[in-house]
């Protein structure tokens, strides 16, 4: 996990408003729109290829996805990178969020190349995100906000980046 976990989660805890919960108050699709394009842009300049994006995610805490291809990274595998309509939050992951738990793991098997991940890391904190790691969004979530009745264990994860 990240060297600074008690911010993350005091960051996650001050964005954490019951009355919102798919986008925050002050949200402003706009700014988190260009702020994405940028993300996009600087990823496939990064990268030397074009990156797949999916954006403004409906009925989702998450506004989007970008992808590194395969083919682009030392160890061929995707980077795929998610970004949260909360606080410029975003989680880096190595071929899907889930597949493996973080990317320490993805790197000790082989799956994600270290100077690539320091790439994307570098791009992300240029441009003013939040990295949380998958180990934190996969811990109980213990906020006041009601989540969606169907989440059977609730994590920080289906706060911050899930379906409502």
């Amino acid at each position: 996990m990240t060297e600074h976990i008690e911010d993350l989660v005091a960051l996650l805890r001050e964005l954490d408003d019951p009355e919102w919960l798919e986008w925050p108050r002050a949200y402003d699709r706009g700014a988190v729109g260009a702020q994405f394009n940028g993300l996009v842009a600087q990823l496939e300049d990064d990268f030397a290829a074009p990156c797949v994006s999916e954006r403004d995610t409906q009925d989702s805490s998450e506004y989007g996805r970008v992808t590194v291809p395969a083919d682009a990274t030392v160890c061929g595998t995707r980077i795929v990178v998610c970004v949260s309509k909360f606080g410029s939050l975003a989680l880096v992951c190595a071929d899907n969020p889930g597949a493996f738990l973080g990317t320490g793991e993805a790197q000790a098997e082989g799956e994600l190349d270290a100077a690539d991940l320091a790439k994307v890391r570098g791009t992300l904190a240029d441009l003013g995100y939040a990295i949380v790691s998958e180990e934190l969004l996969e811990c109980d979530y213990d906020g006041p906000s009601q989540l969606p009745w169907h989440v059977q264990r609730p994590t920080w994860w289906h706060r911050f980046f899930g379906s409502f």
